[in-house]
């Protein structure tokens, strides 16, 4: 689970974009400055910009030709613009800006806890495969084997031919039922390689895994659908997606109201005809597009509508969570039944293969019991392995239905010592709450951001993750 939360790709992605999304939030926030600007320039001209005049009724010229400036002119402006009706849309794309953020990282816990539920999961499908395969091998030496002396049997006609071919009948299903077996346990380790972002060509090893332990949840309902409501990161984007969208209605009302611009600067002019060559200068205009008055109802109607719609998809999506959280416990029950059949058939079919082989002839016959008992005890315990990992994976399911973090809300550290000491006490936690015996699970609580280095340069088997073919500890 740390190596998955450290380097899957998925996660890593969301983990980007959410880092994407707070840089863009630092630039709407940046929007909300007044514009200082600095200008300077230089002009020259061949003639004196001179100039006269004429009466407006005579049409005679009342002066001679004249000039008040500088050929050679230099200037220096520095203002401070700001626009109030500006500054008002900003202010609403930065809020918009930053329920994007908080978005983004609602889509983040859900990748995680997904996450999660599939490493449960393909945890103990590996771990059942890596007991099983090197046990395979020897199995299908045996079966062929005694399909080679079945096949001498046949030739010398020892046995009557109907009671041969089906002794080879059987031998070649075990044989394609084992082989079917091996292609399934080789997949199981790459799924569980792809979620830890582990090259396909690099081997691991697992630790072994110590006793079954069930997973009980055992909290009221009405605790776990208060939870689900206040922690499902879908819900949680649904309420910050209302929020953009009042922000939004609200922006464009913004739009309607007039516009008052405040500039505030500091001039220069060396132009020597001018008393004074520095000035200050403050001024103040207002503009209003008066034909923006007409849109508000049709503004206003688009606002309610949206708030409307909004409110409607919550409502249908809260309905939907509740129905996850009912459907996550029952399939938790029905995962725990099955598992416990499974783990008594795993059993009997130890039991079975132990007297077979305690009660084995030298006969051909005797093989083929041999090999159907010890191919039954071995499926069996594939099966059960398959069973834990689906107990494990309805687990995961039902607390991914809650909306509960396989994470805390803060880490020291982001290796993956600290990680999977993280991990390890939030299930402790979740255990507890599954008990009853923690009653402040379902608080509401905005989980923030796991700061985990994000770094291309960080691949599994280096530095600080160990050899790549380090045990992994369940």
């Amino acid at each position: 689970m740390a190596r998955a939360i450290r380097y899957n790709l998925d996660h890593r992605q969301k983990m980007m974009e959410e880092a994407l999304g707070e840089r863009q939030l630092d630039v709407s926030n940046f929007d909300l400055l007044p514009q200082l600007a600095a200008q300077a320039g230089y002009s020259n001209r061949n003639h004196p910009l001179a100039a006269s005049s004429r009466g407006v009724v005579t049409g005679a010229q009342t002066v001679p030709p004249s000039y008040s400036s500088d050929q050679n002119d230099r200037t220096a402006d520095l203002g401070v613009t700001w626009n109030i009706l500006d500054f008002g849309v900003s202010y609403f794309e930065a809020k918009e800006q930053a329920d994007r953020v908080l978005v983004l990282e609602q889509r983040r816990r859900k990748v995680v806890q997904l996450m999660m539920q599939q490493v449960r999961e393909a945890y103990w499908q590996a771990e059942g495969a890596q007991r099983i395969r090197d046990r395979i091998g020897p199995l299908l030496e045996q079966a062929q084997s005694a399909l080679d002396d079945s096949r001498r049997a046949q030739q010398e006609a020892l046995r009557s031919p109907i009671e041969t071919l089906s002794y080879q009948h059987v031998l070649l299903d075990l044989m394609s039922r084992l082989e079917v077996v091996q292609g399934e346990l080789d997949e199981s380790k790459l799924r569980l390689a792809s979620l830890m972002n582990v090259a396909p060509n690099q081997d691991f090893m697992l630790a072994p895994a110590g006793d079954f332990e069930r997973p009980h949840f055992d909290m009221p309902i009405a605790q776990m659908e208060e939870t689900a409501l206040e922690r499902r990161p879908e819900l949680v984007e649904a309420s910050y997606n209302e929020r953009i969208g009042i922000n939004e209605t609200r922006k464009a009302m913004a739009k309607l109201l007039p516009g008052i611009e405040l500039n505030i600067g500091q001039h220069y002019d060396s132009n020597s005809f001018l008393t004074y060559h520095a000035w200050h200068m403050a001024a103040l205009s207002v503009s209003w597009n008066l034909l923006n008055v007409l849109n508000v109802k049709n503004i206003r109607g688009q606002a309610k509508a949206q708030l409307a719609v909004a409110q409607t998809q919550r409502l249908a999506l809260s309905m939907a969570v509740l129905t996850q959280v009912y459907v996550a416990r029952s399939v938790l029950g029905n995962k725990q039944r099955q598992f416990d059949l499974l783990k008594q058939l795993d059993d009997v079919d130890r039991q079975i293969l132990e007297h077979t082989r305690n009660a084995m002839q030298a006969d051909a016959q005797g093989k083929l019991e041999e090999i159907r008992a010890a191919t039954s005890a071995m499926m069996s315990e594939l099966r059960l392995y398959q069973s834990y990992g689906e107990l494990e994976s309805a687990y995961g399911q039902l607390l991914s239905s809650m909306g509960l973090d396989p994470m805390p809300s803060s880490l020291d550290g982001d290796d993956l010592r600290t990680i999977e000491k993280a991990l390890a006490a939030e299930q402790l936690r979740w255990a507890a709450a599954g008990s009853g015996s923690d009653s402040h699970l379902s608080a509401a609580r905005q989980p923030s951001m796991v700061k985990a280095v994000v770094s291309a340069s960080v691949l599994p088997g280096k530095g600080d993750t160990g050899a790549a073919h380090a045990l992994i500890q369940p």
